[in-house]
């Protein structure tokens, strides 16, 4: 009699065991599944925010802008809320949390000192993107990396090279940022001619190209004003070299210079107007008005012994 008492004691006594066991975990899960369904309503709401947010700015950079904070805070948000669910289940686990932040405190002091630079990188990158310096589809400049943003976070930066390479840059490591998506960008040219061109006469041509380029219905929507000639930039070893400029949309520069730089070389060969290349040239007696013939020169290569 007194064995089948203390077996019947014993099954009840693993029976509210396990029954305390599965309710431990029924509230493990059910913290695990609130947790996932709260990170992806805070991230719908931050998206749905973001898109009413853009959908009333007329200016492409403000949007890019909502675009990257949107991205970062459904980041943060994500994180603040499994941080909570896992001190949650801790607990739920028997687990105190209160020795453990303590010891997070010191051995986050203690990783502090020896992860500088990751802290670093996040504090660098929380700056960079409360001032707007970096977004997404901004085309920029940090350091000797240069390309295409396509991805900005808390700690680096990624970027895509015109030859495909992708480039992740630290943020702590970003000293500078040279930003040439904003506004408007320049389309900068030098053009060399020879020296015995009229350069005024050559920048009258110049002036026509850029006049007709623009004129052009396939680039006019890309050029903003006229061309822009500062004069003579330099006197160079073969050329005197001729600095001009369009102003133009941001991003299209380069298909501006192209373009204008080839309508330019068909200008001169049209009009005979030599554009120079490194080469050496011998005058025997020539006068200041170069009428004296040029000195001709043969080069002769010796027979191999």
């Amino acid at each position: 009699m007194s064995t089948l008492k203390d077996l019947m004691a014993e099954s009840l006594a693993l029976w509210a065991e396990l029954g305390s066991a599965a309710a431990t975990g029924l509230r493990i899960v059910g913290i695990v599944v609130a947790a996932w369904i709260l990170i992806g309503v805070l991230q719908r709401a931050i998206r749905a925010f973001r898109i009413r947010i853009a959908s009333r700015f007329d200016d492409r950079e403000a949007v890019k802008r909502a675009e990257t904070l949107g991205r970062v805070f459904r980041y943060i948000a994500a994180v603040v809320v499994s941080l909570i669910a896992g001190m949650l289940v801790l607990g739920e686990l028997g687990i105190s949390v209160a020795p453990i932040l303590g010891a997070a405190g010191v051995v986050g002091l203690a990783v502090g000192f020896g992860a500088q630079s990751l802290v670093k990188d996040y504090f660098t990158g929380f700056f960079i993107l409360l001032e707007n310096q970096i977004r997404e589809g901004d085309v920029v400049k940090l350091g000797e990396h240069a390309g295409l943003v396509e991805v900005v976070t808390l700690r680096f930066v990624q970027l895509r090279d015109y030859d495909g390479n992708v480039h992740f840059v630290p943020n702590g490591q970003i000293t500078t940022v040279v930003n040439l998506s904003r506004g408007f960008a320049q389309a900068v040219m030098d053009v060399g001619v020879a020296y015995r061109e009229d350069t005024d006469a050559v920048v009258e041509v110049m002036r026509e190209v850029g006049g007709a380029m623009r004129a052009d219905p396939a680039h006019a929507a890309r050029i903003l004003d006229d061309l822009e000639v500062a004069g003579v930039e330099r006197w160079a070893d073969s050329a005197v070299v001729i600095r001009c400029r369009f102003k133009c949309v941001a991003l299209e520069q380069w298909t501006v210079r192209r373009e204008y730089l080839r309508r330019l070389k068909q200008a001169f060969d049209a009009k005979g107007i030599e554009i120079p290349f490194p080469h050496l040239t011998v005058y025997a007696g020539q006068d200041r008005q170069g009428r004296a013939p040029e000195l001709p020169v043969r080069l002769v290569r010796e027979p191999a012994a």
